[in-house]
């Protein structure tokens, strides 16, 4: 027979984990966190399951989870077996008429039913839409820059408007929205947009408590290549004077926590989605595992 004091003595640390929790249960119980789903995490199916059971665990929480997602690698593999060529001009996607319908079909016909799919598993929660839908996302066209001049890239767009409405309607019903980064244009046209962007101007939108965002890397580097120590945590001011130096993969994610944390959201966090269930690390532990960008304000850590 086992020994109950022992068995209680192997258990106690999962009561530590729990009660250290707490805190942050109680400060975000209510509150919108939005989450860009991407990196390894998309293509990783073990990842993926884990990102699922996160989300629902934020959900049961009493947290309010919006989930929105890209699809590059999955978009670049259609392309591929359909013998569509596919070009960057300054790190943005040259989107064609052509590549524009793979890019809606991907996003919203594949990763976005895949990612529905994992969250229902556990509950009827999930409900798939674009930026398209209700008006939520409105755009326009977006140009490159190279060498100082304006590049036509397509219907690659930049967001003008927000309409949060829908996807307030589906949290206020207990629903986990899972919104696909397309928008619509007043001239009629459907454009791409960066995820990253499309996630930072929901969650302005929806006074979000923090914005989560996936990444292949632990964090923010203070010194990239030169070292891998991560900033824990840095203001919005520290943030825009370190813009000019980040690698230009960074540089969208960190342009869209800059803009959240000035536009209503409590704080941003960069977090590596190579670690199962780096989210709850971060959300709910004392030390979290990423960068968290915060107001100017709160600066001195509160």
């Amino acid at each position: 027979m086992t020994n109950p004091t022992a068995r209680n003595h192997t258990a106690l640390p999962k009561a530590r984990i729990l009660i250290e929790a707490l805190p942050w249960l109680t400060r975000f119980n209510g509150k919108t966190v939005v989450i860009k789903f991407g990196g390894n995490a998309m293509v990783d199916e073990e990842l993926k399951a884990a990102f699922a059971q996160d989300v629902v665990f934020l959900r049961h929480a009493g947290l309010k989870p919006v989930v929105v997602h890209g699809g590059g690698p999955q978009i670049s593999a259609q392309l591929d077996r359909l013998g569509i060529a596919s070009s960057f001009t300054a790190g943005l996607r040259v989107t064609t008429p052509e590549t524009m319908d793979v890019v809606r079909m991907v996003l919203a016909g594949q990763v976005q039913r895949q990612l529905v799919g994992l969250l229902n598993e556990h509950g009827p929660f999930a409900v798939g839409m674009t930026g398209e839908d209700a008006h939520t996302m409105t755009a326009v066209k977006r140009h490159a820059v190279v060498d100082g001049e304006q590049v036509d890239i397509g219907f690659v767009g930049e967001i003008t408007h927000v309409d949060p409405g829908a996807i307030q309607a589906l949290l206020d019903d207990g629903r986990i929205p899972v919104v696909s980064s397309i928008a619509r244009g007043e001239d009629g046209h459907v454009y791409n947009i960066n995820a990253d962007t499309a996630a930072a101007a929901l969650a302005s939108a929806l006074d979000a408590e923090v914005l989560v965002v996936l990444t292949d890397v632990e964090g923010l580097y203070a010194d990239w290549p030169s070292s891998e120590d991560v900033i824990s945590q840095l203001t919005a001011s520290e943030l825009e004077k370190l813009l000019p130096s980040l690698a230009s993969g960074m540089v969208p994610k960190m342009e869209g926590c800059l803009h959240a944390v000035r536009n209503g959201v409590g704080s941003a966090r960069i977090i590596d989605g190579r670690v199962p269930h780096s989210m709850l690390l971060e959300v709910f532990t004392d030390d979290g595992i990423g960068t968290m960008i915060v107001p100017d304000a709160q600066g001195d850590g509160s």
